[in-house]
């Protein structure tokens, strides 16, 4: 892949500049190229044939402190916000991309931070300025448009959106200034970076149902609204090497409402529970699943022998038009199937194998002096094993969850359980042992008995040789009597 040549030095900026009054039969030598940041809206324009207008990103990129401002320059030179350029108070403005201009545009280009480079760069766009006007180009792409078979994966269930699409065969190990989503009805919907590009060929967006992204910042939506009910066929990645369009086939972006699903919670074991669907359109042809021993009839959910824990009522499309639409509900319990032995998590007295491993799956946390870890999601850190082991030698951030003291409160707390389980892990305590010796002497039997220096609990082995040592020289002393 071409890289961005490094800024030429003074007098060769003096040279472009210079080249301005060469005349314009010369048309090819009062070109010259160089990176500019050009804006959203501009960079856009062409590509999308001015469908819209695209604004600058605020959401989910304010650096609110110093730690979060240094991530954010990590991410300019080499991550998620790659080839972007800001505000300096983390909004996204646009991107930074090479460009031909006239050399007698130079000097206009300054406020967008021109800088020349000493070759014709792969991938360009061609930039006129007239007074405070600035046209920018549809992408002139040297080496072609590369065009590639993929897929892509169609998720409305999205912490950051309405949609997202998983794409696989985008270009990898390389720069995205930029992502425009082809529909079959014709449409263009253009993307900036964080809040709408992400990683791993991970894009998403919000069409005006789900406005809010996972950390609370607003999505724009407006100008994605219309997107809903279309069908993705393409997707377009724009880097330093040109256009990668990717063929995914057909993805049909299922309508949004906003309904929901809520289901009360109830009590495990055999029983009832009220379901409750508001907001959904009068065509939506419900078809309501739930799992094994449960049914739906009307607004009532039965269940039988169901165990404690969380489930979702999960309502989908018959017909295929809507979005599928879930709730949660938890059946809960008050009784206590595990208890600690010996490095682990086992059943009960009076508890089954089942009641026991069906707790330790729904670990929702565990509490080990005080500090409390997540036993699910990405940061989980996993405490009790599937068997209930609990791993002593277990870090969180490289650090030790057990300090090795061998003394620990721990508290178990599980989904579907009122009340989370408790229990202390004491260090043996230390005992002192008892060794006697008997020996034969030449008078007779006689008893020795030995308290002093005596090993403690654990290291019981330790006593051996001195209770030999002590025989030996009772013995010894015995054979040289009888000498004498």
């Amino acid at each position: 892949m071409k890289k961005i040549a490094s800024v030429l030095s003074a007098a060769a900026c003096m040279a472009a500049l210079t080249a301005a009054s060469i005349p314009a039969s010369a048309e090819e030598s009062s070109k010259v190229y160089g990176t500019m940041n050009i804006p959203y809206a501009d960079f856009y324009s062409a590509e999308i044939e001015s469908a819209y207008e695209v604004d600058a990103v605020s959401s989910a990129t304010k650096a609110r402190d110093e730690n979060s401002k240094a991530k954010w320059q990590m991410n300019q030179e080499g991550g998620l916000v790659a080839g972007t350029y800001n505000d300096g108070n983390g909004s996204i403005l646009g991107v930074t991309f090479p460009v031909e201009v006239d050399a007698a545009d130079v000097e206009a280009l300054a406020k967008y931070d021109f800088k020349a480079l000493d070759e014709k760069p792969a991938a360009y766009k061609e930039v006129t300025v007239s007074g405070d006007t600035l046209t920018v180009s549809k992408l002139i792409d040297t080496n072609g448009e590369q065009k590639v078979s993929g897929s892509a994966e169609v998720s409305t269930s999205t912490r950051y959106g309405d949609y997202q699409l998983n794409v696989k065969g985008y270009p990898e190990e390389t720069d995205l200034y930029g992502v425009i989503v082809n529909t079959k009805e014709g449409d263009k919907y253009a993307l900036r970076h964080l809040e709408n590009i992400w990683r791993a060929g991970q894009i998403s967006w919000s069409a005006g149902i789900n406005t809010t992204e996972v950390h609370g910042n607003e999505l724009k939506y407006e100008n994605y609204t219309d997107s809903m009910g279309k069908t993705v066929t393409s997707v377009t990645f724009i880097t330093l090497d040109g256009y990668t369009t990717v063929d995914v086939g057909e993805n049909y972006l299922p309508v949004k409402f906003a309904g929901e699903v809520k289901a009360e919670d109830s009590a495990a074991g055999t029983g009832k529970t009220s379901l409750t669907l508001t907001g959904f359109p009068d065509d939506y042809k419900k078809n309501i699943t739930i799992g094994d021993s449960f049914t739906v009839s009307g607004s009532t959910i039965s269940y039988t022998g169901a165990k404690p824990g969380k489930y979702t009522v999960n309502v989908t499309d018959e017909n295929g038009k809507y979005a599928p639409m879930s709730g949660d509900f938890t059946l809960t319990t008050d009784d206590m199937p595990v208890k600690y032995e010996d490095g682990k998590l086992v059943k009960a007295d009076g508890s089954s194998d089942d009641d026991a491993e069906n707790f330790i799956r729904n670990i929702a946390s565990v509490d080990v002096n005080g500090t409390a870890y997540n036993a699910a999601g990405k940061r989980s850190v996993k405490i009790v094993g599937e068997d209930g082991t609990i791993d002593f030698a277990v870090t969180s951030n490289e650090t030790p969850v057990f300090d090795g003291s061998g003394n620990y409160s721990i508290t178990v707390t599980a989904t579907g359980y009122t009340s989370p389980y408790s229990f202390e892990i004491k260090p043996e305590p230390e005992t002192t042992a008892t060794i006697t010796t008997t020996a034969t002497t030449p008078s007779g039997n006689s008893t020795l008995t030995d308290n002093s220096d005596s090993p403690k609990t654990g290291d019981a082995g330790a006593g051996i040789p001195a209770a030999i040592f002590a025989l030996a020289a009772m013995t010894a002393f015995a054979l040289r009597k009888n000498k004498k």
